[in-house]
């Protein structure tokens, strides 16, 4: 099996005709948009809507292809200076759609009976959603020459700062038993067996982060006062409001589930103390052994192992599921290894041109990496449902795009739990559950505290890395509670989560935990309606692109402005951490 994903289905090269003439077409689709968009709002609004969707949707296809092609190859080589280059050019050809987009946006919202232009074209039809939504968030918009200035100075803004963020975690030298290693490299030592190397790599990692602290405080600070003086200006009530209004969901379905959260957040603890207790701890659990293996796990997985466990597993809930997995790892969708210059973490990205998706990883063969695997190729479950829409149709919000990666999480976890031999490994597989959902309640909580207070305190000062560690350490008390010890937390967890550093995505962490509490009551239904859920499920993801969340709920009778529903989820977790206390005790 090729370790390495291909991406010469795309493009051969940079100097590839392809590349160059679609490049080329793609400038100059751009550089007519603004006027096309004008002229078409001489016609009659049925006839202008539609030629103006069908040329965003062509300006969309080329603009797509050629911005995987070079995202996807400098995630893998941050330091090439050819895509670098190429990665400057295509960011300012793609600003200078700006102005053609706002004249498309505004013009949607002048059509005063936009609902009965709808409803005389089958094209427009299928974009009711869109175009819906498109007239209620004009209000927010300002001239065409502003928006395209604003797109503009992002790219030496909020864009470069993000750009220098993935540099130098990228870049930096971590310093490690008398060898320079990098930070994933050192990040996947936390799942060591040796409590001694997992301390060591832990003081390793927060030495590092020393050497970029101060650069990357720079780049979170201008990013999120960026943030604020836009959100401010188009008349957002705050950076939250923008995010909740710009991903469907409504404020009572956060504060729902947040309410839920914190409500079991003591259970949680709970986990943690136990698992202090297991390994050999008087108190509380400190941050270097949070992710210490537990019971007998020690299995190592090849690519090879971990491809045909995901494969059969699978199988049994879904065959096109199992087959799309069978071809991701076949056809090489997949970046497995960590080494110099490639970005930590993992993603997947949708390739519509290919209807397929790509996926990076930092893969080390354990059990947790696979689960990372199945991860991400929720993802790419999720893209092969909405690949059938119309292109301007196939982006859904943050809190949903956890879903389908956190419903294959539970599921590859949970039947593994249940075919488990021994009791040891039966905890070893709790474990694997429960700290995964620690993350997105525990964890992710601290992360959304940090960013709320962030966000409040950048308007009015400079936040240094010293500042930025306390408000960390601050919202990680709060968070984790007593199952840490406070002796030994991660001050530096906003150097080394690429969430933080988007000027156009704030808030990326409260869908985590959206994802992990939806899956796992979705996960409820289908144990209890078998197979006919799977049709439910996949028309479910198929809708996600075109309805709120709230709608997107409603389709598995979920009512998601309630902190019931929320309760539920965590209720089950809470079992699972009944079954892991007493498991670690004996």
């Amino acid at each position: 099996m090729n370790k390495e994903w291909a991406l010469d289905v795309i493009y051969k090269s940079y100097d590839d005709p392809a590349y160059q003439q679609d490049m080329e077409t793609l400038k100059t689709l751009i550089g007519g948009l603004e006027t096309e968009m004008k002229s078409y709002q001489q016609l009659e609004p049925k006839e202008g809507l539609e030629k103006s969707i069908l040329l965003m949707e062509k300006l969309t296809g080329y603009a797509e292809k050629l911005g995987n092609y070079i995202s996807l190859s400098q995630s893998v080589n941050t330091t090439d200076s050819r895509t670098n280059n190429e990665m400057a050019i295509f960011d300012k050809v793609a600003t200078g759609s700006t102005r053609g987009e706002v004249v498309f946006r505004k013009y949607v919202a002048s059509i005063e009976n936009l609902d009965e232009v709808i409803q005389s074209s089958d094209l427009l039809k299928e974009y009711e959603y869109m175009l819906k939504e498109t007239k209620k968030a004009a209000s927010h918009l300002f001239s065409d020459d502003m928006e395209e200035m604003i797109a503009k100075m992002n790219l030496t803004g909020g864009s470069a700062w993000s750009n220098l963020f993935s540099y130098l975690t990228s870049t930096v030298k971590v310093d490690y038993e008398g060898r320079t290693v990098n930070l994933p490299t050192i990040r996947n030592l936390a799942y060591s067996g040796d409590r001694a190397v997992r301390k060591a790599a832990y003081e390793a990692e927060l030495a590092a982060y020393d050497k970029i602290a101060d650069s990357i405080a720079f780049a979170l600070n201008n990013i999120k006062s960026q943030v604020t003086m836009l959100t401010e200006a188009r008349g957002y009530a705050s950076p939250l409001d923008m995010t909740l209004e710009q991903n469907h969901m409504k404020r009572e379905t956060l504060e729902a589930m947040l309410t839920a959260m914190k409500e079991y957040l003591p259970k949680f603890w709970e986990y943690l103390k136990a698992k202090a207790h297991y390994l050999g701890h008087e108190g509380s659990m400190p941050w270097y052994d949070m992710f210490a293996p537990v019971g007998s796990m020690e299995k190592e997985y090849t690519a090879e192992e971990a491809g045909e466990l995901l494969v059969n597993s699978f199988s049994e809930f879904s065959q096109d599921m199992a087959d799309m997995m069978a071809a991701a790892f076949a056809d090489r969708w997949i970046d497995f290894l960590p080494h110099e210059g490639k970005v930590g973490g993992a993603f997947c990205a949708g390739v519509s041109c290919l209807k397929e998706s790509r996926i990076l990883t930092n893969f080390n063969g354990s059990f947790d990496a696979i689960i990372t695997l199945a991860h991400e190729l929720g993802h790419a479950y999720h893209n092969l449902h909405t690949f059938s829409h119309r292109a301007l149709n196939r982006d859904y919000s943050m809190p949903v795009a956890e879903t389908a990666s956190t419903f294959n999480e539970t599921v590859i976890t949970m039947n593994a739990i249940r075919k488990a031999q021994s009791r040891e490994e039966k905890l070893a597989l709790i474990e694997t559950i429960l700290m995964g959902t620690t993350q997105i309640i525990c964890d992710i909580y601290s992360r959304f505290l940090f960013e709320d207070r962030v966000f409040a305190a950048c308007s009015s000062q400079f936040l240094m890395s010293g500042d930025l560690k306390e408000i960390m350490l601050g919202a990680q008390k709060e968070a984790y509670g007593d199952g840490l010890d406070h002796e030994f937390l991660h001050p530096y967890m906003w150097t080394c989560k690429s969430h933080y550093y988007s000027a156009g995505l704030s808030y990326y962490n409260f869908p985590y935990a959206f994802g992990g509490l939806f899956a796992m009551g979705l996960y409820s239904i289908y144990q209890k309606e078998g197979e006919s859920f799977v049709p439910k499920y996949q028309a479910l993801l198929h809708a996600t692109p075109v309805m709120s969340v709230e709608d997107v709920a409603k389709m598995a009778d979920i009512d998601l402005t309630s902190p019931d529903f929320w309760r539920e989820s965590l209720k089950a977790f809470g079992e699972l951490i009944d079954e892991f206390v007493e498991l670690a005790q004996a």
